[in-house]
Protein backbone atom coordinates (compact mmCIF):
# COMPACT_ATOMS: atom_id res chain seq x y z
CA UNK A 1 0.00 0.00 0.00
CA UNK A 2 1.47 3.65 -1.00
CA UNK A 3 0.30 6.53 1.77
CA UNK A 4 -1.81 9.05 -1.69
CA UNK A 5 -3.33 11.00 0.46
CA UNK A 6 -3.28 12.69 4.35
CA UNK A 7 -5.54 15.05 5.64
CA UNK A 8 -6.20 16.63 9.20
CA UNK A 9 -9.09 15.58 10.73
CA UNK A 10 -9.41 16.95 14.50
CA UNK A 11 -7.26 17.06 17.35
CA UNK A 12 -9.19 16.39 20.69
CA UNK A 13 -8.63 16.61 23.93
CA UNK A 14 -10.97 13.85 25.61
CA UNK A 15 -14.42 11.96 24.56
CA UNK A 16 -15.41 12.90 21.19
CA UNK A 17 -16.93 10.99 18.13
CA UNK A 18 -14.25 10.99 15.65
CA UNK A 19 -12.66 8.04 18.43
CA UNK A 20 -15.75 6.41 18.58
CA UNK A 21 -17.01 6.82 14.78
CA UNK A 22 -16.16 3.53 13.05
CA UNK A 23 -13.12 4.39 11.24
CA UNK A 24 -10.41 2.02 11.73
CA UNK A 25 -7.36 3.97 13.70
CA UNK A 26 -3.93 2.97 13.09
CA UNK A 27 -2.57 4.70 16.68
CA UNK A 28 1.36 6.29 17.32
CA UNK A 29 3.12 6.09 20.36
CA UNK A 30 6.66 7.37 21.90
CA UNK A 31 8.40 8.89 24.53
CA UNK A 32 8.66 12.93 23.68
CA UNK A 33 11.60 13.03 21.35
CA UNK A 34 12.12 9.91 19.44
CA UNK A 35 10.97 11.54 16.31
CA UNK A 36 7.41 9.82 16.53
CA UNK A 37 6.17 13.37 14.18
CA UNK A 38 9.56 12.63 11.65
CA UNK A 39 7.83 9.07 10.89
CA UNK A 40 4.53 10.35 10.61
CA UNK A 41 6.00 12.62 8.20
CA UNK A 42 7.91 9.93 6.76
CA UNK A 43 5.10 8.03 5.92
CA UNK A 44 2.49 10.20 4.78
CA UNK A 45 5.26 11.95 2.51
CA UNK A 46 4.00 15.34 3.94
CA UNK A 47 6.52 17.28 6.44
CA UNK A 48 3.75 19.88 7.00
CA UNK A 49 1.46 17.83 8.42
CA UNK A 50 2.46 17.41 11.82
CA UNK A 51 4.81 19.73 13.86
CA UNK A 52 8.34 18.63 13.51
CA UNK A 53 10.61 20.11 16.26
CA UNK A 54 13.17 20.18 18.28
CA UNK A 55 11.37 20.95 21.25
CA UNK A 56 9.94 18.02 22.53
CA UNK A 57 6.54 17.69 23.71
CA UNK A 58 4.64 19.62 20.68
CA UNK A 59 1.78 17.60 20.51
CA UNK A 60 -0.67 18.47 23.27
CA UNK A 61 -3.64 16.82 21.92
CA UNK A 62 -4.74 13.32 20.13
CA UNK A 63 -4.73 14.16 16.30
CA UNK A 64 -6.31 12.12 14.28
CA UNK A 65 -5.67 12.43 10.50
CA UNK A 66 -7.19 10.29 6.97
CA UNK A 67 -5.26 8.36 5.49
CA UNK A 68 -6.31 7.80 1.83
CA UNK A 69 -9.89 8.09 2.63
CA UNK A 70 -9.98 5.09 4.41
CA UNK A 71 -8.57 4.92 8.19
CA UNK A 72 -7.19 7.29 10.38
CA UNK A 73 -3.73 8.05 12.12
CA UNK A 74 -3.70 9.02 15.03
CA UNK A 75 -1.15 10.96 17.14
CA UNK A 76 -0.74 10.63 20.64
CA UNK A 77 1.12 13.11 22.47
CA UNK A 78 4.78 11.98 23.58
CA UNK A 79 5.08 10.61 27.32
CA UNK A 80 8.17 10.67 29.34
CA UNK A 81 10.11 13.77 28.78
CA UNK A 82 8.34 16.89 27.85
CA UNK A 83 9.11 20.67 28.27
CA UNK A 84 5.54 21.61 29.68
CA UNK A 85 4.77 22.35 33.34
CA UNK A 86 3.92 19.49 35.75
CA UNK A 87 0.21 19.77 35.36
CA UNK A 88 0.17 20.11 31.49
CA UNK A 89 2.28 16.59 31.81
CA UNK A 90 -0.10 14.70 33.71
CA UNK A 91 -2.66 15.88 31.87
CA UNK A 92 -0.73 14.80 28.68
CA UNK A 93 0.11 11.16 30.21
CA UNK A 94 -3.22 10.74 31.39
CA UNK A 95 -4.89 11.61 27.65
CA UNK A 96 -2.43 8.94 26.30
CA UNK A 97 -4.07 6.20 29.33
CA UNK A 98 -7.25 7.17 28.55
CA UNK A 99 -7.07 6.67 24.70
CA UNK A 100 -5.42 3.39 24.74
CA UNK A 101 -7.44 1.72 27.60
CA UNK A 102 -10.97 2.74 26.87
CA UNK A 103 -12.78 0.00 25.79
CA UNK A 104 -14.20 2.05 23.19
CA UNK A 105 -11.99 2.81 21.44
CA UNK A 106 -10.24 0.11 19.62
CA UNK A 107 -6.93 1.06 17.45
CA UNK A 108 -6.53 -1.77 14.65
CA UNK A 109 -2.33 -1.41 15.01
CA UNK A 110 0.00 0.41 17.29
CA UNK A 111 2.93 1.91 16.64
CA UNK A 112 5.03 2.58 19.65
CA UNK A 113 7.72 4.59 18.29
CA UNK A 114 11.34 4.28 20.57
CA UNK A 115 14.73 5.94 19.54
CA UNK A 116 17.01 3.05 18.59
CA UNK A 117 20.15 4.62 20.23
CA UNK A 118 18.29 4.67 23.89
CA UNK A 119 16.51 1.52 23.59
CA UNK A 120 13.55 0.50 25.58
CA UNK A 121 13.26 2.74 28.34
CA UNK A 122 11.03 2.06 31.39
CA UNK A 123 8.49 4.63 30.11
CA UNK A 124 8.55 2.42 26.99
CA UNK A 125 8.04 -1.10 29.07
CA UNK A 126 4.74 0.86 30.96
CA UNK A 127 3.59 1.33 27.68
CA UNK A 128 4.01 -1.88 26.59
CA UNK A 129 2.58 -3.43 29.49
CA UNK A 130 -1.09 -1.17 28.48
CA UNK A 131 -0.49 -2.29 25.00
CA UNK A 132 -0.63 -6.04 25.99
CA UNK A 133 -3.24 -5.65 28.91
CA UNK A 134 -5.60 -4.17 26.47
CA UNK A 135 -4.74 -6.81 23.94
CA UNK A 136 -3.66 -3.97 21.24
CA UNK A 137 -1.75 -5.41 18.25
CA UNK A 138 1.26 -3.78 17.92
CA UNK A 139 4.39 -2.93 16.11
CA UNK A 140 8.13 -1.37 17.70
CA UNK A 141 9.32 1.37 15.51
CA UNK A 142 13.35 1.51 16.70
CA UNK A 143 13.97 4.75 15.08
CA UNK A 144 16.64 7.24 14.04
CA UNK A 145 18.97 4.00 12.68
CA UNK A 146 21.06 6.77 10.98
CA UNK A 147 22.39 8.16 13.71
CA UNK A 148 23.96 4.56 14.39
CA UNK A 149 26.79 2.61 12.91
CA UNK A 150 25.85 -0.81 11.59
CA UNK A 151 28.14 -2.19 14.29
CA UNK A 152 25.92 -0.18 16.94
CA UNK A 153 23.09 -0.69 15.49
CA UNK A 154 23.53 -4.50 15.87
CA UNK A 155 24.44 -4.12 19.42
CA UNK A 156 21.12 -2.23 20.26
CA UNK A 157 18.62 -4.29 18.02
CA UNK A 158 20.25 -7.31 20.78
CA UNK A 159 19.19 -5.53 23.67
CA UNK A 160 15.68 -4.25 22.37
CA UNK A 161 14.46 -7.50 21.29
CA UNK A 162 15.45 -8.87 24.64
CA UNK A 163 12.97 -6.07 25.94
CA UNK A 164 10.73 -6.46 23.31
CA UNK A 165 9.67 -10.09 23.79
CA UNK A 166 8.02 -11.38 21.05
CA UNK A 167 7.30 -7.49 19.32
CA UNK A 168 7.56 -7.19 15.64
CA UNK A 169 10.63 -4.67 15.45
CA UNK A 170 10.75 -2.23 12.78
CA UNK A 171 13.99 -0.36 12.14
CA UNK A 172 13.41 3.40 10.59
CA UNK A 173 14.64 6.43 9.94
CA UNK A 174 13.13 9.61 8.62
CA UNK A 175 16.38 10.83 6.83
CA UNK A 176 17.01 7.71 5.05
CA UNK A 177 13.65 5.83 3.78
CA UNK A 178 15.08 2.84 5.71
CA UNK A 179 12.04 1.05 6.83
CA UNK A 180 9.21 3.42 5.85
CA UNK A 181 7.79 1.07 3.45
CA UNK A 182 8.20 -1.77 5.74
CA UNK A 183 5.80 0.16 8.24
CA UNK A 184 3.68 1.50 5.92
CA UNK A 185 2.58 -2.33 4.34
CA UNK A 186 2.55 -3.71 8.50
CA UNK A 187 0.11 -0.74 9.47
CA UNK A 188 -2.18 0.25 7.24
CA UNK A 189 -1.80 -3.25 4.65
Amino acid sequence: MKVLSAEFVKGIRGTNEVATDGVPQVCFVGRSNVGKSSVIAAITGNKSLVKISNTPGKTREINFFRINGKKYLVDLPGYGYARVNPEEKEKLQKLIVWYLTDPTIRPERVALVIDSRVGITAFDQQMLEILRDHAHPFVIVANKIDKLTQRELAAQMVKIKAAAGEADIITTSAIKPNGVKTLVEKLFG
